[in-house]
């Protein structure tokens, strides 16, 4: 059901009351009104969500830390279903900043004050004794992360929005990230895998049992899962290398059809030195050589399989052929390169 009449409006009023609060600092009022917006927002038709996503965004900083996290989701909501990703993309990534922040800073106090396992980053995992020991404001930093991890994921889908991420921003919530990660031990692995992502990047595939070399363009790989499957559907698929196609559903999936299907490895992809690039990374697994991203394909040792797919649902991925390398080029980069260890 989508709203029309008495019920569009009464979403929209929420919408406009929840501003009006947030705006005079109304606590109490604008947690009402955002108890509405959330009881509608299901029901509410695509073309309101994208005129209220960047609204809602603009207003983002303005909004308390506790809520904030829950106006995030909201808006990455807004984006999923057609509101503009650059336009809200800004907000939402610096409050995951923001929150990282906070985040590292209840690890280093959870430290301090006696260590031991850290709570699940969870309301209900959060005891009045925890509490105490860290303060209310590291704690909501700590509790909203998987919210944070949710909206920015949800920005992160956009291509559009990676390629407008300045590399050292980037570098900044990577590296908050890790250190939350190493500290806490807990895996946000969707908001890592996400900032790994590469767009529009050059990927030097040398496939070593037929001495051949070719020079392809990656972008929105979300795994490396996704990654092995559409260098078989383009090598092996395209008649340039031997081996068993994956199907064109196969392939499909892991550009931008929906669902998951089983295939099997075609390859062994290893790196110039010869160690082992595993499908459960990432593309940025593969090293730079000379300014290209470089995976030498061997024989498969053992039969693999998993479900081919996305990673990320919601993005978009794609490898596309650039070049075949000639002869002598491919022969010389394949003499730089060390047998599989």
């Amino acid at each position: 059901m989508i709203f029309t009449g008495k019920g569009r409006t009464r979403f929209l009023d929420a919408v406009t009351g929840f501003e009006d609060a947030v705006g005079r600092s109304d606590g109490e009022r604008a947690q009402q009104a955002m108890q509405d917006v959330r009881q509608y927002f299901e029901h509410a038709r695509d073309d309101d969500l994208v005129l209220i996503g960047p609204r809602m965004a603009a207003l983002l900083p303005e909004v308390p830390p506790g809520p904030r996290a829950l106006v995030a989701v909201l808006i990455g909501a807004c984006v999923e279903r057609g509101a503009d990703a650059v336009a809200c993309a800004p907000q939402v990534l610096d409050g995951l900043a923001e929150a990282l922040g906070v985040a590292q800073e209840f690890c280093e106090r959870w430290a301090a004050t006696g260590g031991g396992d850290l709570p699940e980053p969870d309301p209900a995992a959060l005891t009045e004794a925890a509490l105490e020991r860290v303060g209310q404001d590291a704690a909501v930093g700590w509790i909203t992360l998987p919210q944070w991890e949710m909206a920015s994921v949800a920005m992160l889908n956009r291509p559009a929005v990676r390629t407008a991420l300045l590399p050292e921003t980037r570098l900044v919530l990577l590296r908050a990230l890790h250190g939350i990660q190493e500290a806490s031990g807990h895996d946000f692995k969707c908001l890592h895998y996400a900032l790994l992502v590469l767009d529009d990047e050059p990927l030097l595939a040398l496939h070593r049992p037929t001495g051949t070399g070719y020079l392809l363009r990656m972008t929105g790989m979300g795994d490396t899962f996704q990654l092995h499957t559409l260098l078989a559907d383009v090598l092996i698929g395209g008649g340039h290398v031997p081996g068993q196609a994956p199907s064109a559903q196969e392939a499909a999936v892991c550009r931008d059809a929906p669902g998951q299907v089983p295939t099997t490895g075609a390859f062994n992809l290893v790196t110039p030195d010869g160690e082992w690039v595993w499908n459960e990374g990432t593309p940025t697994d593969i090293p730079v050589v000379d300014g290209v991203r470089v995976v030498v394909l061997d024989p498969p040792p053992y039969q693999r399989g998993w479900p081919a797919g996305r990673f990320f649902p919601g993005m978009t991925g794609d490898l596309v052929l650039e070049r075949v390398l000639g002869a002598d080029e491919a022969r010389e980069w394949l003499g730089r390169c060390a047998p599989p260890k």
